[in-house]
């Protein structure tokens, strides 16, 4: 399973420490172990619908015991309905092998299913659920008449009461309101029992449906938990646990299911079973992005932190790791700039790279600088946050009830935001008809280009509108993901500035003194393509313009320096440039602007 680089690779250093998994940039062993593992891939014909689907890859650099180096391959859960293909590395437990016990109790978890799919469809069952609907609307219907009628009956009682108050008439009448009343109670009884045998016949077939459905769910969780014992992990330290012990031990939760049939528990397992040292590791898409996460065909993606964080926690125990790079102290060197400031309010221009609050520790941040600059400042002064990689204007208020009031603007939607980002290359081709928006967006920009181009329209000028609700991914936090059911309304607005095309630097494809410069680390002077965009956002989902831009139904394509959903850059290329609101105490409306301090380089 060794492979022997292809390239020449003995002028590249090795790192001094393995890769931290879940923030990196890949090294660039990895980055020739990829290519040539890529290249692999284009070969096999017989994976090329499997694959256009869309899978994840992962490589391992690693070094023998005689310090020769060469990398491990393998690929996340099954490929073409096996775990087993030449080339990759095996699964560090083969639950499809037909002599084990996966098998046989997945086959009698399938008998039940067909059980319950035969029940859920039988004519009986169907007919009864048909006959109490049908029934149910023709007892409303008739009972709802005789209300009509009862009450018809009454207003012309109360008015013969009016011509006629003899004992005799008024008695007759309380007769007729008493046989009204009596037949109608009689009626719905008749309709009750009626609808209740029904029910009954109904709920015969649902009670025996609802116990095949505690049996499957029973059997699968004893199956899966199982298997999860069946998976035995390696660490570098010589220790071995199961998958449910090691949840258990990192956050005393069940393992999702797929736990430690990704790619990178596989290379690692493999490596420590043969006695390999791991040197590096990165995983990269292959194929089409999928509908909720932002994936792109031969991007580099960090392993998913609900499946193999706490794997991959305890599989690199006793190896020498790199520092998580988002826990490194930063921004702490650069000021604090104010734009503007009165004696209720300010607002200030957050550089890239500071936390807008502290967080779970007591971090550098916008907050915690204001506090100290203003500590006889009551309630909790910052109005509204940016990504900490996000640079631009933020409101702080001085005091509880100008907080207040500013936080229910941003509620009502009547704070203006505009927003400024380069895109790390040009807008794709879409179906999708564009939008206009608001005249207001004229007078961003003096000049008119090109935008989005549909396959069923002309160009509509240079504005569009994207709606993708969006919600927190739960197996690989911080990334949002896009999500029909589970996703709040998220709606960007946009205008392109300009696109362009630049000729790449001859000193792309080498390294540095480092040997860490690769095409995902460009400048932006070193970018091949780039758009200039503008974003007006209409609500304020968490990553909202990150995922708006990179994935496939919004934009399709990320903004530059973005590492959850793209590639990383000197920095990432999104800024606040202009806030609108109405003042809390004056009244007025305040138009605050602050250009990017990456403006001149576009």
């Amino acid at each position: 399973m060794l492979h022997h680089f292809i390239r020449t690779v003995s002028h590249i250093p090795l790192p001094e420490k393995f890769t931290y998994p879940f923030c990196y940039t890949p090294h660039p062993l990895c980055l020739i172990a990829a290519e040539e593992l890529q290249a692999y891939i284009g070969t096999q014909t017989q994976w090329r619908e499997e694959l256009s689907r869309g899978k994840m890859f992962g490589v391992l650099v690693v070094r023998t015991y005689t310090g020769e180096v060469g990398y491990l391959a393998a690929f996340s859960g099954i490929l073409a309905g096996s775990n087993r293909h030449p080339g990759f590395v095996p699964p560090i437990y083969d639950l499809l092998r037909p002599e084990e016990f996966f098998r046989k109790e997945e086959d009698e978890i399938t008998a039940i299913n067909r059980r319950i799919d035969r029940l859920r469809t039988r004519p009986e069952y169907l007919g009864a659920k048909e006959l109490l609907r049908s029934e149910t609307e023709q007892s409303e219907t008739e009972l709802a008449e005789m209300k009509r009628q009862m009450t018809v009956a009454k207003a012309e009682r109360d008015r013969r009461r009016l011509v006629a108050a003899n004992e005799i008439d008024l008695a007759q009448m309380i007769r007729e309101s008493q046989f009204q009343k009596a037949e109608y109670k009689r009626t719905e009884r008749a309709w009750n029992q009626r609808l209740s045998g029904r029910k009954n016949e109904i709920e015969a077939y649902e009670r025996e449906i609802e116990l095949l459905c505690t049996e499957r769910k029973q059997r699968s969780a004893a199956l899966q938990r199982k298997l999860f014992e069946h998976f035995r992990l390696l660490n570098a330290a010589g220790e071995e646990r199961n998958l449910c012990r090691i949840f258990d031990e990192d956050s005393g939760k069940v393992p999702p299911a797929g736990a430690g049939e990704c790619a990178a528990p596989k290379l690692l397992q493999y490596a420590y079973q043969q006695g390999l040292h791991p040197v590096a590791m990165a995983e990269f898409w292959w194929g089409d992005s999928p509908k909720t996460e932002i994936r792109r065909h031969g991007f580099f993606y960090p392993s998913c932190k609900g499946k193999c964080g706490p794997i991959l926690r305890f599989m690199l125990q006793g190896l020498a790791v790199d520092p998580d790079p988002l826990s490194l102290p930063v921004g702490t060197s650069v000021a604090l700039e104010i734009v503007y400031e009165d004696d209720t309010l300010l607002v200030v221009d957050k550089p890239a790279g500071l936390l807008s609050v502290p967080g779970k520790g007591d971090a550098d941040s916008v907050y915690r600088r204001v506090r100290q600059k203003y500590p006889e400042a009551d309630g909790p002064m910052v109005v509204h946050r940016l990504d900490m990689a996000t640079s631009g204007l933020l409101l702080v208020a001085k005091t509880k009830e100008v907080h207040q009031d500013l936080q229910a603007q941003f509620a009502n939607r009547s704070i203006k935001k505009r927003y400024v980002a380069v895109l790390d290359g040009a807008i794709i081709k879409t179906e999708k008809e564009t939008k206009p928006i608001a005249e207001k967006a004229i007078l961003i920009a003096k000049e008119t280009v090109l935008t989005k181009k549909t396959a069923k329209a002309e160009r509509t000028g240079n504005t569009g509108r994207i709606e993708l609700p969006l919600c927190l991914n739960p197996l690989d936090r911080p990334r949002q993901m896009v999500s029909s059911e589970h996703g709040k309304e998220a709606i960007t607005e946009y205008q392109i500035i300009s696109e362009s095309e630049r000729i790449t630097s001859e000193s792309e494809n080498t390294f540095n003194e480092s040997n860490r410069i690769d095409e995902s680390e460009r400048s932006i002077n070193e970018s091949r393509k780039y758009t200039r965009i503008i974003f007006y956002p209409l609500t304020g989902r968490t990553h909202q313009l990150r995922v708006h831009a990179a994935h496939p139904e919004g934009l399709g394509c990320p903004i530059l320096g973005d590492e959850l959903y793209g590639k990383k850059a000197d920095r990432l290329y999104l800024h606040a440039e202009y806030i609108e609101f109405r003042h809390p105490i004056y009244g007025d409306i305040l138009c605050i602007q602050k250009e990017a301090d990456f403006h001149k380089k576009i």
